[in-house]
């Protein structure tokens, strides 16, 4: 999950940085004050030290060092990412933003592309870096034809997580979620056969914020304004949906600031004030790129097909969509692409694209739009007018 040492580097290592203790199932006392589960994670920047209680999930690790890398990162004037990235074959980098669900790992594991990572970076002056030394990746429902990349970087050096494989043929059933939904794999980025190692990269040219709208009224894709890059980073909207979160079953509307709000130790707004000098600085690109529903809400409308995902990222990167015509998408008020090649131009705009009747989707909208307005209040004292301005209008 981290960058692994080398020989020399052991050698001479001296005292760590910052230290974990993680005691897995062993739970927290609930006769603590303040302490109102049996999970327990606690950071002390003082004592530079993190110690895990109640939990099987081995992500804690690595989100809680990404939650300590929030932290340094800023003061050190360099800036934090909850983001997948890679790179193109002339050197063109971009960072994929998205929460669980969203298609980050998959998307971001392209053949004609190199992997520098897929969750956490760090942006500065000179370009990209991971701080990571592999990758997390769902396992649920994995298979060979769905996401080859990561299916064959599973073997001898990788770590499978709460899944259920048959005891003599050792051959694992990734569709079996009886311990859990979340099942997971750790595997080093070497594994995957077109990263990059050293895993560092460039300033990028397109930042894809992906969304998992389960109301089926996001567009697949929206060119954004650097203010509306800024109002939908710090929103971070996407849908919890089954396989991401423990108990849900159906998707329920969520909102994670800068999509990393659990990990966020500074205000939003700084984070995205930061990004937004650095998209200015490197004229970069922004788009959003719903991978959720469409022709309906969750249960009535279908999920957006992997392969239409590709394709309007593989647009993005070739430069198509940056020439492309546009139209605009009421309520959001976004730049939709009247054409992407490979994906039926109907679903290009979900009003054309919805199954249901008229008022039935401007009620939908309404709600989501209403809901984008409610969130947003909380750092409305903190951002600019531009910014509050760039959201949705009832």
């Amino acid at each position: 999950m981290l960058i692994r040492p080398t020989a020399d580097e052991l050698a001479d290592f001296g005292e760590p940085d910052f230290t974990i203790v993680n005691a897995g199932q062993f739970p927290a006392n609930r006769f603590t004050k303040g302490m109102t589960s049996p999970t327990s994670v606690a950071i002390s920047f003082e004592r530079r030290q993190m110690v895990i209680l109640g939990t099987e999930y081995a992500g804690e690790m690595k989100k809680g060092v990404f939650t300590v890398m929030h932290y340094f990162m800023p003061k050190a004037g360099v800036l934090s990412l909850h983001s997948s990235c890679n790179e193109g074959p002339k050197g063109d980098v971009s960072l994929f933003f998205g929460l669980s669900g969203t298609g980050k790992t998959t998307l971001s594991a392209d053949p004609a592309r190199k992997l520098i990572g897929d969750d956490e970076h760090v942006w500065t002056d000179t370009g990209v870096f991971n701080i990571e030394g592999g990758c997390y990746a769902k396992a649920v429902d994995l298979s060979a034809e769905k996401e080859p990349e990561i299916f064959n970087a599973i073997r001898f050096g990788s770590v499978l997580e709460n899944v259920i494989y048959n005891g003599e043929s050792r051959v694992v059933d990734y569709s079996d979620t009886s311990i859990t939904e979340n099942t997971r794999c750790a595997y080093p980025i070497e594994y995957i056969p077109n990263s990059k190692v050293p895993c560092v990269g460039g300033s990028p040219q397109n930042i894809i914020l992906l969304t998992c709208d389960a109301f089926g009224v996001l567009p697949p894709v929206a060119k954004l304004t650097p203010a509306q890059a800024m109002y939908h980073f710090i929103s971070g909207y996407t849908a919890k949906i089954a396989g991401t979160e423990e108990g849900v079953t159906e998707p329920e509307a969520t909102f994670s600031a800068c999509f990393g709000q659990p990990f966020l130790v500074w205000h939003p707004v700084k984070y995205a004030q930061m990004l937004a000098q650095k998209m200015q600085e490197h004229n970069v690109n922004v788009w959003l790129v719903n991978t959720g529903w469409s022709g309906g809400r969750y249960g009535v409308g279908k999920r957006i097909t992997l392969k239409h995902s590709r394709a309007i990222i593989d647009a993005i990167h070739l430069g198509e969509l940056k020439q492309a015509e546009y139209s605009t998408y009421g309520v959001f008020n976004l730049q939709i692409p009247k054409t992407v090649s490979s994906v039926p131009t109907k679903i290009l705009d979900p009003s054309q694209a919805w199954e249901g009747s008229a008022q039935e989707f401007d009620e939908t909208i309404g709600k989501l739009a209403h809901l984008f307005q409610t969130n947003f209040k909380e750092y409305a004292d903190k951002a600019t007018p531009e910014i509050i301005a760039a959201g949705p209008e009832i």
